[in-house]
C-alpha cells in the first residue's frame, strides 16, 4: 500500500536528471512525486505533503530558495527536510542555502549512493520507522524491520493496518491527527475509505494493546482525532 513507503518530491527542471534521482529512489522502495517548477511543486506539496523534498536551487520562475522559504514558513510543511540540489558549490551559497530553512546541501554532480545516504539520514530523524528503525514509547516497542511489537514484554499480534496506525502514533508521541490524516498516512490518498474506518481501527489497536492489561495509550481528542499519549 502506497502509504507504507515514504514520500519523496522532487523539484528539478532538467527532465534527465529529474528522472535518474526518480529512477533510484524508486528503486530504493520510496514513493516519488515530480515537478519541473517551483509552482507546481508548490501546488503538490497543498495536495499531498510529502516525507521529504529534494529541491533544485536553479529553477524557471521562482528560485529553488523561494521555494523553499516559502515550505519552511507554512506551519503544515515547516517540519518536512529540504535537501537543497545545486550547481553552486560556493560557501556563501550553502550557507544561503541553509539559513533559509534547507535541512542538507548537496552539491552537483553529485553521487546518487551519497544523495540516497543523506535521504536516509533525514528520514531517519522525521520518519524513524521507514528506515528500518526500533520504536519505543513507555512499555511499548515497535521493530519496523521485523513487524513486532511487544508491551511490557509480551508480544502482540497486530494486523497490517493496525501497525501502520500504530507506527504512525509511535513515531510522533504527543501530535494529534485527525481522521483524514491517519487516513492519507496509513491507507494512501489513492485509496477511498470511510473516515469511519478509522475509528473501527483504533478500536481494533486499542484491544490489541490492551490485551495483557494496562492504561490504553491512545488518546481520543473530541472533535480533532487521536493522539498516543
Amino acid at each position: 500500500m502506497t502509504a507504507a513507503h515514504p514520500k519523496v518530491l522532487v523539484v528539478e527542471d532538467e527532465p534527465s536528471q529529474r528522472e535518474v534521482l526518480a529512477y533510484n529512489l524508486e528503486a530504493e522502495g520510496f514513493d516519488v512525486a515530480r515537478a519541473g517548477t517551483g509552482d507546481d511543486a508548490l501546488l503538490l506539496v497543498e495536495e499531498e505533503v510529502p516525507d521529504i523534498i529534494l529541491l533544485d536551487w536553479m529553477l524557471p520562475g521562482v528560485s529553488g530558495i523561494e521555494i523553499c522559504r516559502r515550505i519552511k514558513t507554512r506551519p503544515q510543511t515547516r517540519s518536512v527536510p529540504i535537501i537543497m540540489l545545486s550547481a553552486r558549490s560556493e560557501e556563501v551559497d550553502r550557507v544561503r542555502g541553509l539559513e533559509t530553512g534547507a535541512d542538507d546541501y548537496v552539491v552537483k554532480p553529485f553521487s546518487v549512493v551519497e544523495l540516497m545516504a543523506r535521504v536516509r539520514a533525514q528520514l531517519r530523524r522525521t520518519r524513524p520507522a521507514s528506515v528500518g528503525q526500533r520504536l519505543e514509547y513507555d512499555d511499548i516497542a515497535l521493530d519496523a524491520e521485523t513487524h513486532k511489537v511487544t508491551r511490557d514484554g509480551h508480544e502482540l499480534k497486530l494486523g497490517p493496518t493496525e501497525f501502520r496506525l500504530l507506527t504512525t502514533f509511535m513515531e510522533k508521541p504527543g501530535r494529534v491527527w485527525s481522521r483524514e490524516q491517519l487516513l492519507d498516512r496509513v491507507w494512501g490518498r489513492d485509496i477511498y475509505v470511510d473516515t469511519r474506518t478509522v475509528d473501527v481501527h483504533i478500536g481494533r489497536l486499542r484491544k490489541a494493546l490492551g490485551v495483557h492489561g494496562g492504561d490504553d495509550p491512545i488518546r481520543t481528542v473530541r472533535g480533532a482525532g487521536y493522539a498516543l499519549g
